[in-house]
């Protein structure tokens, strides 16, 4: 329930109102990051802190939630004192708490939102709630200190895929998202059936620079002009079936071939259905938010278009395209400004979706 405190938070409030500079402490841990940071104001990262699980689910070959909970509880008390110790502050210095709340895995989202809890209640400061797909957008305010809504942003991660209108920074409107498997989904799942290790995604980018993307014809879905919604089961299972069919007519397989022309296709799906929806709003700036950011494909891609089109084109760094904590207080930071914040009631909600305000 998001409310203005009021039986707890009052002294952080009463800065928040005198000084722009107040200091939020980010924490993140809805998969396999956990992450704290620190930051000044909306845009002024003091500290960044992340410890990544992928080596240890590396062996299994995806993220396995009992485990990625587990190392949870072992790391967020000494990430969140390291991204203290690198803000070089005290704990006390903290005025407000911004947590991932959803979506995510139920088990490592609990982690961080107890965490957050139980130190905005010690210390006295607000609590905020964030959805973890608007801080992945808001990492794009951190990377460029100028951006302002409105704009276009193209969400592409593990998880999930969207497309949404910014409006401002406390109202968006989701144009379309996936209906079925995730593009970083989909990347992590072809990577797995042709033998490469975990996560996949940057492993078919490599692979993909050394294929021909115009080998192999894969299907595209929904690509009906003014749809915006996404769909690559389809795509994923025509992969399958192509690698599967070769084999059995005792083919020999170009991985290269296959990596690029896969990676082909979802990328001018993305590309396409991306400034469709510029020229339909408006917009004259596109962003690219989530960790398949970080696709060089896909990246190239779209500030090649964004030049043609003369669309203003902005992406975080690569470290800022991965979960972190970061993100998730510059979100919680100009939520607090529009006063959403959340009580001490806050619990962890795994299928948190984007809400259209």
């Amino acid at each position: 329930m998001a409310r203005t405190p009021s039986s707890y938070g009052r002294r952080a409030c009463k800065e928040k109102i005198v000084k722009e500079e107040i200091l939020t402490l980010g924490i993140e841990s809805s998969c396999d990051e956990t992450s704290a940071a620190v930051l000044c104001g909306g845009r002024e990262i003091r500290s960044n802190v992340i410890s990544t699980q992928i080596p240890i689910h590396r062996k299994f070959g995806g993220v396995v939630p009992e485990i990625a909970s587990r190392k949870h509880i072992v790391n967020i008390m000494p990430v969140i004192d390291a991204a203290l110790e690198e803000a070089d502050i005290k704990l006390g210095a903290i005025g407000q708490i911004a947590v991932t709340c959803g979506p995510g895995l139920v088990g490592a989202l609990l982690v961080g939102v107890s965490a957050a809890k139980a130190l905005a209640f010690s210390l006295d400061v607000p609590l905020i709630g964030v959805n973890h797909l608007e801080g992945h957008i808001f990492a794009n305010f951190l990377a460029q200190k100028d951006l302002e809504p409105p704009f276009m942003a193209l969400v592409v991660s593990g998880g999930h895929t969207a497309l949404v209108d910014v409006r401002g920074y406390d109202s968006f409107c989701l144009m379309g998202q996936t209906r079925d498997d995730a593009a970083g989904e989909a990347f992590d799942k072809i990577a797995r059936v042709m033998g490469l290790p975990y996560p996949g995604g940057p492993e078919i980018d490599r692979l993909a620079r050394e294929g021909d993307p115009l080998s192999i014809a894969f299907p595209r879905a929904l690509e009906g002009k003014g749809n915006y919604e996404f769909s690559f089961s389809g795509l994923k299972s025509a992969v399958l079936n192509y690698i599967n069919s070769e084999k059995m007519k005792g083919h020999s397989l170009e991985p290269a071939n296959i990596a690029a022309s896969f990676q082909h296709a979802v990328v001018e799906v993305l590309v396409e259905k991306s400034f469709e929806a510029v020229q339909e709003t408006g917009r004259d700036t596109l962003v690219l938010a989530g960790g398949v950011a970080a696709n060089s494909s896909l990246e190239g891609r779209l500030r090649a278009e964004a030049a043609r089109r003369d669309v203003r084109f902005s992406y975080p760094s690569r470290i800022l395209c991965t979960d972190n904590a970061a993100m998730i207080a510059c979100r919680g930071y100009y939520q607090a400004q529009n006063g959403r914040y959340s009580d001490l009631y806050l619990n962890a909600v795994p299928g948190l979706g984007l809400v259209a305000r």
